[in-house]
């Protein structure tokens, strides 16, 4: 029989991903400064930083800055992981502009030049070819409860970089396709899951969130140097298309009278298990922003939060994805630059029954050297 008997204890609680001190950016300047007067060794340093989490935005700006009093490799990487995990926060107030929120006519023609620079950029991207470069940051934080899904703490206690790796994959209308790999690589029995599909096709994502969702004015942010309107968004799921997907998961079964290990008939009464690896598959609701060139009408950045339960095995998911301008043979196109992806997991999908281990993964990817795809064949 399935070994489910842990969900309900699971939809009992909430696991919190990351949990750690909260600090602002200043503030860990700050600690930085002091660790740096103290004259603190580098794993002394991101020993420190393992304990923190931002409440604000670190931008590369900043994590400039602060790379002065972090130099060594171990708290640099440390640095890294607080700047992924923040992506999806808003910058420090201070550095927000003061500029009043636009009227509601305004929002509106916003939102429209949005539309119209989407199916002019966007859509009309033609194949392209462009080399994807990912690092994975993860810990393997387990349950300290000895009750399954009680409780999951320091769940960056031990987060690293796990690997780093370069590909090509394909790009057409400005939308990732799957690298060939991952269809390729064995995703659980590896030890690994998948990073999950590539980025949503934009225009979907705002046709749905402008027709069968809410969409209201969050603030006004700065990003590289210009101003951007952001605007919130939900869709439920009885309206949603957005798929969350991952690969994969062991699907446990128990069963008696099935063959030992080694011997090549059934023995009466023997119980063994057998597993499968499954891939998760779930159409959800989400959430997120939108950040909006007023003058020109781009999209700028998008973030995705999709709407998961305690019980899945993919307990959370976001996404961000930059958007920024390539010029490919002498021609300009709109294209994402940079994401940035964090979940947690159940690694061990429905195999525990005792207990389990919940995954905090980061993944920072840039997108290099686009070309055409009929270019690069020749």
């Amino acid at each position: 029989m399935k070994r489910f008997g842990w969900i309900l204890l699971l939809l009992a609680a909430s696991a919190p991903a990351w949990a750690a001190a909260k600090v602002t950016v200043a503030e860990l300047k700050d600690k930085l400064v002091a660790l740096q007067q103290a004259n603190k060794d580098d794993e002394a340093v991101a020993t420190q930083l393992k304990e923190l989490d931002l409440s604000e935005q670190m931008t590369p700006g900043v994590k400039s800055d602060l790379l002065q009093y972090a130099r060594g490799p171990l708290a640099t990487e440390q640095l890294d992981i607080m700047e992924g995990r923040s992506a999806f926060l808003a910058p420090p107030a201070s550095s927000l502009p003061a500029t009043a929120a636009p009227d509601s006519a305004a929002q509106k023609a916003i939102l429209a030049k949005v539309a119209d620079s989407i199916a002019s950029t966007f859509l009309q991207n033609p194949p392209m070819l462009v080399a994807k470069v990912t690092s994975r940051y993860q810990d393997n934080a387990g349950n300290t409860s000895s009750s399954v899904g009680l409780k999951i703490d320091s769940p960056n206690t031990y987060a690293m970089l796990w690997e780093a790796r370069s590909e090509p994959v394909e790009s057409e209308k400005g939308i990732e396709k799957a690298a060939a790999s991952r269809a390729k690589t064995k995703w659980g029995a590896n030890g690994q899951i998948s990073e999950g599909e590539p980025g949503p096709c934009p225009a979907a994502i705002l046709h749905e969130a402008t027709s069968a969702g809410k969409v209201a004015w969050l603030r006004w942010e700065t990003i590289e140097a210009k101003p951007a309107a952001v605007f919130s968004f939900a869709v439920d799921k009885k309206k949603s298309h957005y798929d969350v997907s991952y690969c994969c998961f062991p699907d446990t079964d128990t069963q008696s009278g099935i063959a030992a290990a080694g011997t090549f008939a059934p023995i009466p009464g023997e119980i063994q298990s057998v597993t499968t690896w499954k891939p998760f598959k779930k159409v959800v609701g989400y959430h997120g922003e939108l950040f909006i060139d007023p003058e020109k009408g781009t999209l700028v950045r998008m973030n995705i939060y999709a709407e998961l339960k305690p019980s899945d095995f993919i307990h959370q998911e976001a996404r961000r994805i930059d958007y920024g301008p390539v010029v490919v043979d002498g021609k300009e196109y709109q294209v994402p630059v940079d994401s940035y992806i964090v979940n947690e997991a159940v690694p061990g999908g429905d195999s525990s029954t005792s207990a389990y281990t919940a995954r905090h993964t980061l993944f920072m990817v840039t997108y290099q050297n686009y070309q055409m795809a009929g270019a690069a064949q020749k």
